[in-house]
């Protein structure tokens, strides 16, 4: 995977800031790269999808790479219940319309699907960020 603008994604996504962050199904090269960026006693926690229920405390930052729809939801579910008022939650997904990623496009997430599944959460949308050639983070706060 070759992300887009290392030098400061992290700064980007704004992870590098929050006193906790969670990396959910995150590929090694972001984690290590989050990770990095992160000092001074800053807790960063990484874990799978499944295996987010084992996760107890809050977060004042969460990213979930999530590509397909399947099983999306209770992942998604799971991220909110774990979110600090105030915090971000980042969703990385792949773009509707690019070659690359191994989900096909008709099982891809998009940007109107998280939209519904967080507003009832009171969550909204309020940027995008470029993570590589093929993936893109929305970030949902609190309105």
């Amino acid at each position: 995977m070759h992300l887009k603008n290392p030098a400061d994604l992290a700064s980007r996504l704004e992870l590098a800031e929050p006193q906790r962050v969670l990396l959910v199904d995150s590929p090694g090269e972001l984690s290590t790269l989050v990770a990095g960026a992160r000092f001074g006693g800053k807790t960063t926690r990484e874990t799978s999808g499944d295996a987010i229920r084992s996760v107890k405390e809050k977060f004042d930052a969460i990213l979930v790479w999530r590509e397909d729809r399947s099983g999306s939801r209770s992942i998604f579910e799971r991220a909110v219940e774990r979110l600090e008022p105030g915090g971000a939650l980042w969703i990385v997904t792949a773009m509707k319309k690019v070659r690359g990623p191994r989900t096909p496009a008709v099982h891809r997430l998009e940007l109107s699907d998280l939209v519904k599944a967080f507003q009832k959460e009171g969550l909204a949308h309020d940027r995008d960020v470029r993570v590589t050639a093929w993936n893109v983070a929305y970030r949902f706060v609190k309105t």
